[in-house]
């Protein structure tokens, strides 16, 4: 089992690192030449800067039984299509349950958007010390769940 991070602005890296390390887990992190990030624990890997290129190549690399961290529903859904878990650095887990409802909201709201005309879209709020406990302790129990399963 691997963690494989789309790490392009992803504030949960360390919390990853720190999980990974306990368990004795690799971690690859993906980055485009954008947002190049330096690891004393994981591999990083730093891909072009094109539309999707670190999606692409996180999938590529992704196989059975690894956990994938990303904010984007599309690499999740390509993830679970590999047999990879999948967690949003909010901590929810994606599932083959819910992943089509989240991939339809997100179209339904990029539509929306497109036909309000509005450009500007108010970013995610701050984030806190709650998110990262939150987000850490669904990580240990995903984790946890998938050593069991492949052991």
């Amino acid at each position: 089992m691997k963690i494989f991070v789309d790490a392009d602005a992803c504030p949960v890296v360390d919390i990853v690192e720190q999980i990974a390390g306990s368990h004795h887990i690799p971690v690859t992190l993906l980055c485009d030449t954008n947002h190049v990030l330096r690891s004393d624990y994981s591999e990083v890997i730093v891909v072009g800067a094109g539309a999707d290129a670190v999606d692409f190549k996180l999938i590529s690399l992704c196989k059975r039984d690894d956990i994938v961290v990303t904010q984007d529903y599309g690499v999740a859904a390509m993830a679970l299509g590999k047999g990879a878990a999948a967690i949003h650095q909010s901590g929810k887990w994606y599932t083959n349950e819910n992943i089509d409802q989240m991939l339809m909201e997100r179209h339904l709201n990029r539509k929306a958007r497109r036909s309000s005309h509005k450009n500007h879209i108010k970013g995610p709020k701050k984030r806190t010390a709650e998110d990262d406990e939150r987000f850490r302790d669904s990580l240990e129990r995903l984790v946890q769940a998938r050593l069991r399963e492949i052991t």
